[in-house]
């Protein structure tokens, strides 16, 4: 175990920090898709001034939601694609409310993905000389006021959309031109070796029972479909698939990430199809094909594991939404964590040969505001005037109680989180190198702050900190997302390294989380595998504290406490090569306030009671499975 505190050691950053792309060692078992393949006349592309083939960290949003979004619309935002992209290059927006937001560090990539589902009708109901504002449900919306006005007005609307008539305001004209300028706003801000911008939207669907299905889908090139596919064609995610593989098959490649398992009543993750029938090869090959990869962290909390499912992880009671998306329903966690479908997926690939929940893991934020928040000390949260202040998201006390003595809002707002982030190692900051290391799944996940994950396994890996580690490791092993086959005579050894966001608390932890098969059951571990402060305890797997606190009076940090960086090489102390397993790394800052407590002392008062008043930012890695070695 290898611990770096400030000055990092410029030949450890050199290494990890940049990555050779030659992958020879990969297993994959479900099929890939490739980018939709050149005419075999085109030059090759030209590279970048950014280009490495040692690949570099990326960060941005792919779930940002703009004026285009009826529930972001109807909230107060006014905000273009055009005023969302440059937010993320470091510009300024106004929200709602009247207060600036701005992104302390710029974004290197980011994508508008308005909801589909009636894109653009609620803005033309507001503009008094279109025609849909005259239709009656759209009565009002050019003069609507404050947050209850347009939460009132909001339910209308929703209402009617939902009913016989709701077609009725579903004006293609409409959509189309919301769709077509959306598309150009990406192509307009796409800057390679800069920024990059990607065409996409979000797949709003719902079962009966309010679970969510809802996904954001992403486009490689710079041309989308006439329309994107919405709930309006249909709320069972396989025909999505299905419309998916029909423009690929024209040349229009695209992938769809899942978002809000966790708020899903057990629907995302199932063990059957949207039928009820049970999962075969065919379902398996067709959501990898298409769903590459999940998101693990946003806005509406976090749904990599939950304590129900993970009862020994002493970490998994993170920021934990419980409720069904927009409702106040309670969610099932089972078959709404990613965890758990992974460990579900490895129980069919051995038993049945198929594994249809092989994901690759990001954050995002899926701000209605059309910006990224996802810092805890300046949190504006997610629904323009609706959660616009603390009073309105229950972080502090009302003015007066409630007749029923209510001292906080009762709102669901208090649940939510800083957004998450999502982080891609490409070879440059361009649509084709960032879009191919999603559909390799050599991506991470962030709970907001910049923290940067690697992650290796292999038979041939170097020490941890060899000056050419990167190129070796890549040459004799796999990344993230990669596939390894298991050797009965000798046990795969893994690289892991986590840095942290300069602008953010040091790291406590790193951590490596295994789930495996045995006896038909599946299971799960998690290793401390390096230490800020003191060595893994062999017994307990644990590292000690490392004596980092939080002044919850003023949100000062111990200072001088926890590492800068953290890698270690590491060998599974239980292997064994009949057994199917991935293993995936989680690296934890030290604790810092949460955005609730936050807001209490800027109001000059106490947290909230029944908050957490401090969190540990967290990075996830996306995992590596093992095959085992007689198959």
């Amino acid at each position: 175990m290898v611990k770096l505190s400030y000055p990092v050691s410029a030949l450890a950053c050199a290494a990890f920090l940049s990555a050779c792309s030659d992958n020879t060692s990969s297993v994959p078992e479900t099929p890939e898709v490739s980018a939709t393949p050149a005419p075999a006349a085109e030059a090759a592309p030209v590279r970048t001034a950014g280009y490495s083939a040692l690949r570099n960290a990326y960060f941005g949003d792919l779930h940002v939601h703009t004026m285009y979004s009826f529930d972001a619309f109807i909230f107060g935002t006014t905000s273009s694609p055009d005023d969302a992209y440059e937010f993320a290059k470091g510009g300024s927006i106004t929200h709602p409310a009247g207060f600036e937001m701005q992104l302390q560090v710029p974004l290197d990539f980011y994508g508008v993905t308005d909801h589909a589902f009636y894109i653009g009708v609620l803005r033309e109901m507001a503009n008094p000389n279109s025609e849909i504002s005259r239709h009656p449900v759209a009565a009002g919306m050019s003069t609507l006021g404050g947050s209850v006005e347009r939460g009132a007005k909001f339910q209308e609307i929703l209402a009617f959309m939902r009913s016989e008539d709701g077609l009725e305001i579903n004006d293609p004209v409409i959509r189309k031109s919301a769709w077509d300028d959306i598309i150009a706003a990406a192509n307009r801000h796409n800057d390679p070796g800069n920024f990059t911008t990607f065409i996409g939207y979000e797949y709003t669907a719902s079962a009966p029972d309010r679970g969510n299905l809802h996904r954001n889908v992403i486009f490689r090139g710079d041309v989308g479909p006439e329309l994107p596919f919405s709930r309006l064609d249909s709320s069972n995610p396989e025909d999505l698939w299905n419309w998916m593989d029909g423009n690929r098959a024209q040349g229009i490649e695209s992938l769809a990430i899942p978002h809000n398992s966790n708020g899903s009543n057990g629907r995302m993750f199932m063990l059957t199809d949207n039928s009820g029938r049970p999962l075969d090869d065919a379902y398996a090959n067709q959501r990898m094909r298409n769903e590459p990869l999940v998101e693990i962290s946003q806005v509406k909390g976090t749904s990599d594991t939950h304590p129900a499912l993970s009862p020994n992880d002493e970490w998994a009671d993170f920021e934990i939404m419980p409720l069904r998306v927009a409702t106040n329903l309670y969610s099932e966690p089972n078959g709404g964590y990613v965890r758990q479908a992974y460990l579900n997926g490895l129980k069919m690939q051995a038993e049945e040969g198929f594994n249809p929940y092989k994901f690759g893991v990001i954050g995002s934020s899926d701000t209605h505001n059309a910006t990224y928040a996802g810092e805890e000390h300046d949190y504006w949260s997610k629904v323009g005037l609706n959660d616009a202040t603390p009073v309105l998201r229950g972080s502090v006390p009302l003015a007066e109680p409630t007749p029923e003595g209510e001292l906080y809002r009762d709102t669901y707002y208090d649940t939510w989180s800083a957004a998450g982030l999502a982080g891609v190692w490409a070879e440059e900051n361009t649509r084709s190198s960032i879009y191919d290391a999603f559909r390799r799944k050599e991506t991470f996940g962030t709970s907001g702050t910049r923290m940067k994950v690697r992650f290796f396994g292999g038979y041939e890996l170097p020490a941890a900190d060899d000056p050419d580690m990167l190129a070796q490791a890549y040459a004799g092993g796999v990344p993230m997302g990669g596939d390894l086959l298991a050797e009965t005579d000798r046990s795969p050894g893994f690289i892991a390294w986590v840095a942290k966001d300069p602008n953010s608390a040091n790291l406590e932890r790193l951590q490596i989380i295994k789930g495996w098969v045995e006896d038909g059951e599946a299971r799960e571990e998690v290793y401390d595998i390096a230490c800020s402060e003191g060595s893994v305890d062999p017994e307990t797997h644990r590292c000690p504290d490392n004596g980092a606190r939080v002044d919850i009076s003023d949100c000062s940090i111990t200072q001088g406490v926890g590492a800068a960086e953290l890698r270690a090489a590491w060998q599974d102390p239980d292997f064994d090569p009949d057994q199917h397993a991935f293993y995936y790394v989680r690296g934890l800052e030290n604790p810092t306030c949460r955005w609730s407590t936050w807001d209490a002392i800027r109001a000059g008062v106490d947290p909230h009671p029944d908050l957490q008043p401090t969190i540990q930012e967290r990075v996830w890695s996306s995992p590596i499975w093992l095959t085992p070695a007689q198959l």
